[in-house]
């Protein structure tokens, strides 16, 4: 067998349903091998979004996801995908293909060190420079990829290595599936011990805990204990919005930690939250706010982020440990109050429906009656990324994918695609706007070839809003950031599929119910209007 073939029975003991990627000159025996596999190859038409739909897999799935690509530009046209993954913390294994290791030590023909490109986007990253050590790479490789914090990481296989023949005897070595440790009970009691003793606590939810399947024991921890809790962009799901302890998200607006109360709080109770998802300097500007910290792994270093205590294990079981410790709860009226506060500012800003105007606040608030509870949306970045937090009112985990970490436009289109594959079932909806639609519309091709039914929402102002916005507030004026489109729904039909456009706010539910029971993808153009909002202001 050669080491080519081998790697890929590597990866079918790690259950590698989907390989994404585009095929090279140097990979041909990696090819050749996956044709021969359990192993289906997702044929994408360009690099980025073979990382982004590997990116989202990881995501949803918790498995890591595979992309693939030759060297040079294939290797380096995965980057963007690999750091989001590496900043979003899903999940992924990148392979690469490498010139033959003769010729590495001088200039060559697409040579680039990759491995050296890679290093700063991955938690670990790999030469195979003998088939011997395939096992003991690839397994490395998945372990700490899906390991918390996950992530990406990267393995590379030179043309000559895999041309080799691997040794009859090798074997793939086992798997395990490694969880995180209980949390101290010294650590546990002090934390116990400052939230029965905080009068204003608060709970800001991060995406560790949706990771960690802790969502349930969020939800029975703040209702029993009357703290109401906000949550990143990345943590939205962990707590449904129907519940009364349920706030908003914050990090749309420099100063809605305001809206959230935490402002007000005397204890943040931060659970699962990365600072990739919001800087503490944002909600803690001073560095005087009482924190605990209740994570899979210790808090980062920060001095706008000091915690009391560090409560570092398993999610779900610190939280009902501590559910079970802190015996007496408050009073309800902080969380009602906070409650309250949120409700009223979100009706303001929301407003009337304006009569034959789309906007975007109003589009979303009203998408989550479109949408079954259960229904996945995938958010690309931009202007409309902001409303979407604000406005969209989720269920439950697991049914809003936004990149924040890295917040790489492009990634709602080929991720849709990627969880269409990981469960055909579901019905999948992608919010772009026209700036990062356009990034990945290559990939429409990809879906109707691979018959994912994805409903592709296109927010349409023929601009970069959310870089309008800041160029308004800082100078007044904007520079570079307008454009103009095509017909989308002419551009959906030459793919072959089929394009909608929403001409007027009644037209929404029908439309869109339409593209829902659609077999193959398609394309849903809705011309948003961003004058007069909270969050853009006029002239844009």
């Amino acid at each position: 067998m050669k080491a080519a073939a081998f790697l890929v029975s590597c990866l079918e003991n790690e259950q590698v349903r989907f390989a994404f990627g585009i095929p090279g000159e140097e990979n041909l025996e990696l090819m050749d091998a996956l044709r021969e596999s359990s192993i289906r190859f997702v044929l994408t038409r360009h690099e980025e979004a073979a990382a982004f739909m590997a990116d989202v897999y990881g995501r949803l799935t918790t498995h890591a996801g595979v992309c693939l690509a030759t060297l040079g530009p294939g290797a380096t046209n995965l980057v963007t995908g690999v750091a989001d993954a590496y900043l979003d913390r899903a999940p992924l294994v990148a392979i690469t293909a490498q010139t033959n290791l003769s010729r590495v030590h001088r200039e060559s023909h697409q040579f680039v060190d990759i491995l050296q490109l890679f290093d700063p986007i991955t938690k670990w990253n790999a030469r195979i420079e003998s088939p011997d050590t395939i096992p003991e790479i690839v397994r490395k490789a998945f372990k700490l990829a899906e390991a918390e914090k996950p992530g990406s990481t990267h393995v590379e296989l030179p043309e000559n290595i895999a041309d080799e023949e691997a040794n009859a005897a090798s074997r793939p070595l086992p798997i395990e599936r490694i969880g995180n440790p209980s949390p101290d009970r010294a650590s546990l009691d002090t934390a116990a011990d400052l939230i029965q003793k905080a009068e204003r606590p608060i709970v800001l939810a991060g995406n560790g805990v949706i990771r960690s399947g802790a969502s349930d024991e969020l939800r029975g921890f703040a209702e029993d204990l009357h703290i109401p809790v906000a949550h990143t962009f990345m943590g939205k799901g962990a707590m449904p919005w129907t519940s009364p302890m349920n706030l908003l998200t914050v990090g749309v607006l420099p100063r809605d930690y305001e809206l959230a109360g935490l402002d007000e709080s005397d204890l943040v109770i931060a659970i699962g939250f990365d600072f990739v998802e919001y800087d503490p300097r944002s909600w803690n500007p001073r560095g005087d706010r009482r924190i605990v910290h209740i994570d899979s792994l210790p808090a980062e270093i920060s001095v706008h982020y000091v915690p009391e205590v560090e409560v570092v294990g398993e999610i779900r079981t610190s939280l009902h440990v501590l559910r079970e410790q802190v015996r007496r709860p408050r009073e309800p009226a902080w969380a009602i109050r906070s409650r309250e506060r949120v409700l009223k500012r979100l009706e303001s800003e929301l407003g009337e429906r304006s009569k034959g105007v789309l906007k975007p606040q109003r589009i979303l608030w009203e998408l989550r009656d479109i949408l079954g509870p259960d229904d996945l949306l995938i958010s690309d970045v931009g202007a409309h990324k902001l409303w979407l937090g604000r406005f969209f009112r989720t269920m439950k985990p697991n049914t809003v994918i936004i990149s924040n970490g890295l917040s790489a436009m492009g990634i709602a289109l080929p991720g849709g695609i990627a969880a269409k594959l990981a469960d055909p079932d579901r019905r999948v909806m992608t919010l772009s706007g026209d700036g990062g639609f356009l990034m990945s519309v290559h990939e429409l091709e990809t879906a109707k070839r691979e018959r994912t039914a994805t409903v592709n929402l296109v927010f349409r102002d023929g601009g970069l809003g959310s870089i309008r916005w800041k160029q308004m507030a800082k100078f007044g004026r904007m520079t570079g950031t307008g454009f103009d489109n095509p017909d989308f729904v002419r551009l959906a039909e030459a793919f072959g599929i089929r394009g909608f456009r929403v001409e007027h706010p009644s037209e929404l539910s029908s439309v869109l119910s339409e593209a829902l029971q659609e077999a193959s993808p398609t394309v849903v153009d809705v011309p948003v209007d961003y004058s007069d909002n909270p969050f853009i202001g006029p002239g844009t």
